[in-house]
């Protein structure tokens, strides 16, 4: 999957499309891309739209956690959209439905 599949730039608000294994090989360039768009495009608003991926390991929280975070320094917030349910069920073991916005079915 190309940088121009994965991200997107959408009015203030930057989307990206996670690819169907979300780990650690792929975790790194995802990380680093985003905060390049993130601090370039001065976005207010990432959304991590999960409707490709089947399989995510803790390289995908921490994808997500960190993002958050420069977000909220930014003052902007996290959307985690199209996530199967065992997704969504990962991040609120790890306690991010206090931080993020994980949008349900």
């Amino acid at each position: 999957m190309g940088e121009k599949e994965t991200f997107e730039i959408r009015e203030n608000c930057l989307v990206v499309r996670l690819p169907e294994e979300l780990d650690h090989h792929v975790a790194g360039d995802i990380c680093r891309l985003a905060d390049h768009y993130m601090t370039d495009e001065r976005v207010q608003q990432i959304v991590f739209d999960f409707s490709r991926t089947l399989f995510m390991d803790s390289s995908g929280i921490g994808l997500v956690a960190g993002r958050n975070e420069k977000i909220m320094y930014l003052g902007g917030r996290t959307i985690i959209a199209n996530a199967n349910r065992r997704i969504r069920k990962m991040f609120k073991i790890a306690g991010l439905q206090e931080k993020i916005c994980i949008m349900e079915d």
